[in-house]
């Protein structure tokens, strides 16, 4: 199945049997769906996420729950500026900075910038724990997003800046209805694979044998791409 396929497939799924939660409609997005506060305490349990101290983490509704949990158990989160378009384009949501009152506000899209200090690339650290949004993933831990890929391209990044590597775990929080088999999820080379795939209901840990993104695939990108991205313009010029 290709990868637009599964998705319609998994955004009806979620729509017709009410698995989809605000904001409406599903499709075009990653999907919030019931039992997302479930998914992301199933993560909470993992080691890989106790012993993070800095999480970079997907700014969709979904992981709200996540981010607002870790802020509470004092964990940096770093979330990516849309489109990576901003100069720094990485902000930073420190638990010290912030009023504890906040903690619920400060993570959500709409008032992240309220609370979040912009990082520029020379300022991002090592990330523990990174935890990507999905429209799908297999057991196996291949992932589809919404397919713009600019979550791949956030790892890719960031792995070009030293600031992920073989350490760090990367996981995603779905609804098991998400979870597709094996074939039906054909990855490309620049896909990023879970670690760990949390649904309401189970911990899956992939044990998955592919190879993660060691830096970004300029043979993928066009000008136009390049050009509107400050940090891959330059990755470029340093190259």
């Amino acid at each position: 199945m290709d990868k637009q396929s599964l998705r319609e497939r998994v955004w009806d799924r979620m729509e017709a049997d009410g698995i989809a939660r605000f904001p409406f409609p599903p499709r075009g997005r990653i999907p919030n769906f019931v039992g997302a506060e479930d998914a992301a305490e199933r993560l909470v349990e993992t080691d890989a996420y106790r012993t993070a101290s800095v999480l970079k983490c997907n700014p969709d509704s979904p992981q709200l729950p996540l981010r607002r949990r870790a802020l509470r158990d004092g964990k940096t989160v770093f979330l990516a500026a849309p489109r990576l378009r901003e100069e720094r384009p990485f902000l930073e949501l420190d638990p010290a900075e912030i009023p504890p009152a906040e903690y619920d506000r400060a993570p959500t899209v709409s008032h992240a910038d309220e609370y979040a200090r912009a990082v520029g690339p020379d300022e991002m650290p090592h990330a523990d724990l990174v935890v990507s949004g999905s429209v799908a993933v297999s057991e196996s831990g291949d992932r589809v997003g919404k397919g713009e890929g600019y979550a791949d391209l956030e790892f890719a990044v960031l792995a070009e800046l030293g600031a992920v590597d073989a350490e760090t775990t990367v996981a995603t929080t779905v609804h098991e209805v998400q979870v597709v088999p094996d074939e039906e999820v054909t990855p490309d080379d620049h896909d990023v694979p879970m670690d760990l795939v949390c649904t309401p209901e189970r911990t899956i840990r992939t044990e998955t044998a592919r190879e993660r993104p060691g830096g970004v695939d300029w043979s993928i990108l066009t000008a136009e791409r390049i050009g509107e991205i400050p940090v891959l313009r330059r990755l470029d010029a340093d190259a």
